[in-house]
């Protein structure tokens, strides 16, 4: 199959099936479910609806889409509406961009053992960022971030770290002023680095003292306590990566890289080349190699492999708050850094009731345009139901 139109949801549909066999009891029900709704997102299985333009009579259907958040095809709309939220967040302040790693040997951890080794990873990172920006030797104060967590590589190997946006300052201890950083550096990477390993390693081997842990196949001897304590104990003497990144230039550069971010999935329909009886290749950028544009192919089975260790489990959220954009008291925070900075209060939102007039409103593309005349509007003039179920309205995104 050749590149154009060639999608995740193809190859789930040719290799899906015998994936699903081959590997049986052993698929988690998320994992199923994610590959059950990207092979049915955008076709008759959904259902949907049957548009026609008023102008040229043209007509198409338009099937309703899965919205889950592994499918390449689901994430415009809902990243919109996201950074039109968090523009009305942004702070007239530089803001930094972080990311926080972990060694090889962690990656083995939190492999079989994802949400309980996310979750630390959140909040080893997390306080790191938040102590040492409150210690008066930095910045001295109270900072608000966002985090968004990354698993993948662009081979689509298991690499997990976190992606965060931090404002470049945050509220003083009395609560009385705003406590800049220093242009062009937030907080020593050296220092974040070394905090971030001792609490990661600490919640880590709590976590395994309460049996929350637990290992298979080659790695089954680390649930001898013996075993994991040796094993952990290189990682305490390795460098563990911390990068910040130079400031943004301004909020219009910081909403648009976030943004590609935030709804991201562990590999972009646009990447993929071709597809024959066996195989799948894709393009990926080598970071070791001057980030230079690379070919890789995999076998079908092994594609869909590592496209699914990316599935996080049911319920995770993998875009979180902290400091004064915590959910609890973001609105309250934010107020207050507003009158600090001596900005104007934020703008109240009133987004359109309707789907695609909000799409068109955040992103500029009309889904009521007639793609056959591009003068005509596009009305629904009938619903496609599922197979076997009836359904009254449309409902799509």
């Amino acid at each position: 199959m050749a590149h154009e139109g060639l999608e995740v949801a193809d190859v789930l549909r040719h290799f899906g099936p015998a994936f699903r066999d081959r590997n049986g009891a052993s698929l988690s029900a998320a994992r199923r479910r994610a590959m059950i709704a990207i092979e049915s997102c955008r076709t008759a299985a959904l259902g949907g609806h049957l548009e026609e333009c008023g102008d040229c009579g043209h007509q198409r259907v338009s099937y309703n889409s899965c919205r889950h958040k592994a499918c390449p095809k689901c994430q415009g709309l809902a990243r919109a509406r996201w950074l039109e939220d968090r523009q009305a967040e942004l702070l007239d302040v530089p803001y930094f961009h972080v990311v926080f790693t972990v060694p090889s040997e962690i990656e083995v951890i939190a492999f079989q053992n994802q949400a309980v080794a996310y979750d630390i990873l959140f909040q080893a990172a997390s306080e790191t960022l938040r102590k040492i920006a409150a210690d008066p030797k930095h910045l001295g104060a109270e900072i608000g971030f966002l985090g968004v967590l990354h698993t993948w590589g662009q081979s689509l190997q298991h690499h997990p770290h976190i992606h965060f946006l931090v404002p470049g300052g945050g509220i003083a201890p009395d609560g009385d002023s705003w406590v800049a950083c220093r242009p062009g550096f937030f907080l020593p990477v050296t220092g974040l680095s070394s905090m971030f390993r001792g609490l990661f390693l600490r919640y880590l081997t709590k976590a395994f003292a309460a049996g929350a842990l637990k290992f298979f196949s080659a790695h089954r001897h680390l649930n001898e306590p013996a075993a994991f304590r040796r094993y952990l104990a290189p990682v305490w003497n390795t460098d563990w990566v911390v990068y910040a990144k130079p400031p943004f230039a301004g909020p219009a550069q910081v909403l648009d890289y976030v943004g590609r971010y935030t709804h991201r999935v562990a590999i972009s329909n646009s990447r993929l080349l071709s597809m024959d009886t066996a195989k799948v290749r894709f393009r990926y950028k080598d970071y070791r190699d001057g980030n230079r544009q690379k070919t890789m192919t995999l076998d079908g089975q092994e594609f869909i492999r590592r496209f699914l260790i990316h599935v996080l489990p049911a319920g995770f959220h993998r875009i979180r708050y902290f400091g004064f954009l915590s959910n609890s008291r973001r609105a309250r925070k934010l107020e207050r850094c507003r009158e600090l900075l001596g900005m104007a209060p934020a703008a109240p939102i009133d987004p359109p009731a309707d789907y695609r007039d909000r799409f068109e409103a955040l992103t500029g593309w009309s889904l009521r345009e007639c793609p056959h005349c591009q003068t005509g509007i596009m009305v629904v003039i009938d619903c496609v139901t599922r197979p076997g179920i009836c359904q009254p309205a449309p409902d799509t995104s």
